[in-house]
């Protein structure tokens, strides 16, 4: 963690985050429909996984539904119409089909112009969220596009894996959307850095085998299982507690802030036990960290979002507050951003 490249001076963009909007699956599931159902003992997820309850999506709460409402609401809070819209990225993991990308599908859905809109998708797991917020910062700071829309859905519930009880008890569904303009004159919105990272040896910590060239769905040697999601938690956890807290030293360095100085860290929500990681190894205080796991759940790429939507829909983020945004995606990939709301 001592290249060059992760101490270098952070260049600023002029970008703020406008609105947002999310959207959760009307079904909650508890501990005790799960504990029941996979035969766990009495209190095992809440102590394994540190969740409570989760949204699982029905069939009708697809990924482009659940993504149409969390937009149309974000859309409403900023006063603003798709048409009002020149960029759509969507920023999830779970995507609908491979072909073509997600927010082509999203314009389509929200009834949007043809050629009125640029759209394509990003996908770093997790931390996609912070990668297109990072990636179209530039775009915006300097004109190239007026407004965005970025979308993270996920409904991962459907790949989840009986026989990884870990995994498939932590992860939860739901639906995030964000409006993303220039910052407007005499306002101090700013995204000052952001960095991210790739540690490859970890790349089979953290996946799902099917769906692609490798095991593709019309081979006869492709297995049921090489479709749900996999995950070595244990792994990834002993992975990221070695890289991150350097990394996110180099970072804050490069950025001149002290931890003192951030009214808010909103980290991926990863586990109960990673979320306290990044407060105990990483120097924040509890009282900094933004922590929505135990009613959430992971909603993997859409996870880091909502739990920034609703800090700012309970006020605990204002206008002006300095903030951490970070987090751990399969690859194995950690990422931070440091913006003033």
């Amino acid at each position: 963690m001592t290249r060059d490249t992760f101490s270098a001076p952070p260049v600023g963009w002029a970008v703020q985050i406008a609105a947002l909007g999310y959207y959760l699956p009307e079904r909650i599931v508890t501990n005790a429909e799960l504990e029941e159902s996979l035969q766990l003992k009495s209190g095992w997820i809440a102590r394994v996984t540190g969740v409570e309850e989760r949204r699982y999506a029905s069939p009708d709460e697809t990924s482009l539904f659940m993504a149409k409402q969390a937009a149309e609401r974000a859309l409403a809070s900023a006063g603003l119409t798709l048409a009002d819209i020149d960029l759509i990225v969507g920023a999830s993991a779970a995507i609908p089909q491979m072909i073509p990308c997600s927010a082509a599908l999203l314009q389509r859905e929200l009834g949007g112009q043809d050629g009125a809109s640029f759209c394509f998708d990003i996908n770093a797991t997790c931390l996609s969220f912070l990668v297109a917020l990072h990636t179209i910062a530039p775009l915006l700071s300097t004109g190239v596009y007026r407004r965005a829309l970025i979308f993270s859905s996920e409904n991962r519930s459907y790949s989840l894996n009986p026989d990884e009880p870990e995994s498939a008890t932590l992860i939860g569904d739901a639906a995030v959307a964000v409006i993303v303009t220039a910052t407007p004159a005499a306002q101090s919105s700013c995204l000052h850095h952001a960095r991210f990272a790739t540690f490859g040896s970890g790349a089979n910590f953290t996946q799902l085998r099917g769906g692609g060239t490798r095991h593709h769905p019309n081979d006869p040697t492709t297995l049921p299982e090489m479709n749900y999601f996999q995950m070595n938690g244990p792994a990834v956890y002993r992975m990221a507690a070695t890289v991150l807290p350097p990394f996110l030293d180099n970072f804050l360095t490069a950025v001149g802030w002290e931890r003192a100085e951030l009214e808010a860290v909103i980290p991926h929500q990863a586990s109960g036990h990673g979320v306290r990681y990044i407060a105990a190894r990483c120097g924040f205080s509890p009282e900094q960290v933004i922590f929505n796991l135990p009613k959430r759940g992971n909603c993997v790429a859409a996870s880091l979002p909502l739990a920034l939507a609703e800090a700012v829909e309970s006020r605990r983020i204002r206008r002006g507050n300095r903030l951490l945004l970070t987090g751990t995606g399969a690859g194995l990939t950690i990422g931070a951003i440091a913006l003033t709301w």
